[in-house]
């Protein structure tokens, strides 16, 4: 079973974290279950960027991004190259270690 490692984030998980879940399962899903309460306002259907994560180690071993994922990230905040979608990354057999990023483009934080 891979492992995610989450760097530290103010908010949402100050000391970092390690979890590890089972291959093909959602990682916004298994953040949540984990209690990172990463934010996911359109209940995972792709169709904002409040679960945007950052993927740091592991990127090419994910499941690829959609062009209608790619089109929402153009309005993320702090977009980088290994940006993702946590709701629509599917976890492979390799680990990884995603930042969750400082902010998101909404104005209020969903409370889930």
């Amino acid at each position: 079973m891979p492992i995610i490692t989450i760097l530290p984030h103010a908010q949402l998980c100050p000391e970092g974290k390690t979890i590890e879940i089972e291959e093909g399962k959602s990682l916004c899903e298994a953040l949540v279950e984990n209690a990172v309460e990463i934010e996911h306002a359109c209940e995972m259907s792709c169709a904002c960027t409040t679960c945007h994560v950052v993927i740091r180690q592991g990127f090419n071993s994910l499941n690829e991004s959609t062009d209608d994922e790619e089109d929402l990230l153009d309005a993320a905040w702090g977009l980088e190259a290994t940006s993702r979608l946590s709701c629509q990354v599917k976890l492979g057999q390799q680990d990884i270690t995603i930042e969750i990023p400082k902010y998101t483009i909404n104005h209020a934080r969903e409370n889930h």
